[in-house]
């Protein structure tokens, strides 16, 4: 089956896995932070390596970019096929909703690993010479891993606006058949360094830019910042428009080589260029070494987006019950996930194990709670019916409903 065709459940299942994989390879990334070879994270283990955070680095170039362009795609499907209203009320429950209602335990849950790290530092008792938490405001609220679903809103918002008037004025077509021309010329072995040139000037313009973190990450504040908004606003309106030409993804299938070469050279390129597997974690202030880094960076992240993109397409388009099951449970896992690596983490700190034994006893751990959970608790009950759309019997069957992200 082409990678640009459904099955008869109406899946484009290279994509869907992507999307799967991207929450899922969270996972991987916040449990590799705790063996970075500097301290950046809540839980740091004395036992660590530059391979975690090179493994952290590669991750973060292309996870949520690669997410949100997904979800542009599924988005124009999904009002395609229910009308904005229809689109409005989807996504309120589905998206929305679990925001709202996940967000509390997480923070709590998330606390409460802090204060027990705290504990174990001060040798077993709760310190109480702390500073005060800020207060809470547009600036400061923490929305925590969760942040991807604030984001979600903002650009389904964004996107109903921009379409609007155009959707009113389009009456013969016309417009859309020459939007559809513009993405036609847009696709190519170019497309990389076209998509990365707004984020280039966007890490230029970035204050207290850290170039090993490439796009920071907007899981503070209710206004996120304007670098990850060019980032994944771009992205998702790329996949927006390539919804309307699905031929275009055999183009993208078949420049899979390309794409993938590209991104294992910049992106080494740029994994050396930020200091490499030890990076100095500061900010850029050189103007004459901001703006190749800049430059570098931007494509290293669009390459790599289009070479995970191009690989699920050419080789993850066929039905498969095990990244069917995994695509369906990532929404889960991901929101449940943070606390659990913490746990993890913390549960291993002081053991004398190789820091790549604990890192995979957090992933495998992590992995294994979220799945039995999701399994028991969501799959088969109304919960499961809330996050993936549809609430799957307990006997075994394909389901044709859409994911989080569309």
């Amino acid at each position: 089956m082409s990678s640009h065709e459904t099955d008869p459940y109406g899946r484009l299942h290279g994509l869907d896995a992507l999307r799967g994989t991207a929450l899922l390879l969270g996972i991987v990334l916040h449990a590799s932070m705790t063996y970075f070879p500097v301290p950046i994270w809540i839980v740091s283990d004395t036992d660590n390596s530059p391979v975690a955070s090179a493994i952290f680095f590669a991750i973060h170039l292309f996870r949520m970019t690669s997410f949100f362009l997904i979800a542009g795609l599924f988005a124009h499907m999904m009002l395609d096929r229910r009308g904005v209203v229809g689109f409005i009320k989807d996504r309120t429950v589905r998206i929305a909703g679990p925001l709202a209602t996940f967000w509390t335990p997480v923070l709590v849950a998330i606390i409460a690993g802090l204060i027990w790290m705290a504990a174990i530092r001060n040798g077993g008792s709760i310190p109480t010479d702390g500073p005060p938490p800020p207060p809470m405001t547009l600036e400061t609220f923490p929305l925590t891993h969760l942040w991807f679903l604030w984001v979600l809103l903002i650009l389904y918002a964004a996107m109903l606006l921009l379409r609007a008037p155009f959707a009113m004025a389009d009456r013969d077509g016309g417009w859309g058949r020459f939007v559809d021309r513009i993405t036609g010329v847009l696709i190519g072995p170019w497309t990389p360094a076209v998509m990365a040139a707004p984020l280039a000037v966007a890490f230029w313009f970035t204050p207290n830019w850290t170039p090993f973190f490439g796009i920071p990450t907007p899981d503070t504040g209710l206004v996120p910042n304007a670098t990850a908004l060019t980032a994944f606003g771009s992205a998702f309106g790329l996949g927006f428009l390539l919804d309307r030409r699905r031929d275009l993804l055999v183009r993208i299938e078949r420049l899979w080589p390309v794409f993938t070469v590209v991104a294992l050279g910049v992106g080494t390129a740029a994994l050396v260029m930020v200091g490499g597997p030890v990076p100095a974690l500061a900010p850029v202030t050189d103007p004459e070494l901001k703006a190749p880094l800049a430059a570098v960076m931007a494509l290293a992240v669009f390459a790599s987006t289009f070479a995970v993109l191009s690989l699920a397409l050419r080789f993850a388009s066929g039905y498969s019950a095990v990244r069917r099951y995994l695509a369906d449970s990532s929404y889960w896992v991901y929101i449940v996930h943070l606390p659990l690596v913490m746990v993890g983490q913390i549960l291993v700190v002081n053991e004398t194990w190789p820091w790549f034994v604990k890192f995979g006893v957090v992933i495998g751990g992590t992995m294994a709670i979220s799945l039995l959970t999701y399994e028991l608790l969501v799959r088969h009950s109304f919960v499961g019916g809330w996050l993936n759309g549809r609430r799957i019997p307990w006997r075994r069957q394909r389901d044709a409903e859409f994911s989080p992200a569309e």
